[in-house]
């Protein structure tokens, strides 16, 4: 259920037509991404989508896109992609340098790029994730409703890579006049509001006390699956293992060794480890931008 890139690059006139950008560089990861799809968890089917889906939504609102339209999504810069005809493109999140050919452009702002410009974004400085949006949209084939790459089941199109020629859907609306659109740049420290549970209660009085008054920081074992945390570990009151469970974004999870993982857009639908809390989903975006050993700590809520 695949539907891959690479094969626009022997597509005929009917297809080439729709050609919006040629990557030139595809650097370290980058995907396609929409808000994810939604309804299909009861088969096994993560939502998948932007790790950062305010930073998504807002590059879609700077290139007159409805919120859900698909972008790429770069992990730490370092693209380079040709507009085969005049487009409108926005990046947003993680910061990071854009020259159109060889002037320099801001983020966050509608940028006009001419046919045949060569648009860099550079590597990052602060945050993880830039995202690319390009009016009317990154239009590969969409799987069960959505064209995001999941890297977890492999749904949706592939990596994005050298040479791939994506396709741009027709422009819907022309971008907003704006002078600024405020994105703050990603917090040196994150503060997540949790909702204790479901499983708090296999956790000892003192393990549940330590997880709302510890510092943890983010570890390097990191993806769009889930951020493990390094820090103070958690000990169970309750032995054993549980059936496999449903998780939801933003799920903390403890393995074995105790220490908390949270759950981001690719993870699984069930799990057997305990969940101790979940991270408040106006809160999930900002650990999308959260770098290895960037501190992080619970606030309670409910």
């Amino acid at each position: 259920m695949t539907a891959g890139l690479d094969v626009l690059h022997n597509a005929g006139p009917d297809v080439l037509h729709t050609v919006g950008l040629e990557v030139l560089h595809a650097g370290v990861r980058t995907t396609v991404q929409d808000l994810g799809r939604t309804g299909f968890a009861h088969l096994g089917v993560p939502r998948s989508g932007a790790v950062d889906a305010g930073a998504l939504r807002l590059a879609n609102r700077l290139t007159g896109n409805p919120p859900g339209a698909a972008g790429l999504e770069i992990l730490l810069g370092g693209v380079r992609v040709r507009a085969t005809r005049a487009v409108t493109l926005a990046v947003t999140g993680a910061q990071c340098p854009i020259r159109i050919g060889s002037r320099p452009a801001d983020p966050g702002l509608p940028l006009a790029v001419p046919a045949g410009a060569v648009v860099t974004i550079g590597r990052a400085t602060a945050g993880l994730r830039a995202y690319l949006a390009v009016g009317g949209g990154i239009a590969v084939p969409p799987v069960l409703g959505s064209r995001s790459t999941d890297t977890l089941s492999g749904l949706g199109p592939d990596p994005v890579r050298d040479g791939d020629l994506l396709p741009v859907g027709p422009a819907i609306g022309p971008p907003p006049g704006v002078d600024v659109a405020p994105y703050p740049p990603p917090p040196p420290n994150l503060r997540l509001r949790v909702w204790p549970g479901p499983r708090d209660d296999w956790f000892t009085p003192a393990a549940r006390a330590r997880l709302f008054a510890a510092e943890y920081q983010v570890s390097s074992d990191t993806d769009r699956v889930g951020a493990r945390l390094t820090g103070p570990p958690l000990e169970r009151a309750i032995d054993g293992e549980l059936p496999s469970e449903g998780l939801v974004l933003g799920a903390i999870q403890v393995p074995a060794d105790g220490r908390p993982l949270i759950f981001l857009a690719d993870h699984p639908t069930t799990g057997g480890y305990p969940v101790i809390g979940v991270v408040d989903p106006a809160d999930v975006d900002l650990l999308a931008q959260a770098r290895p050993g960037t501190p992080v700590r619970f606030t309670v809520v409910g």
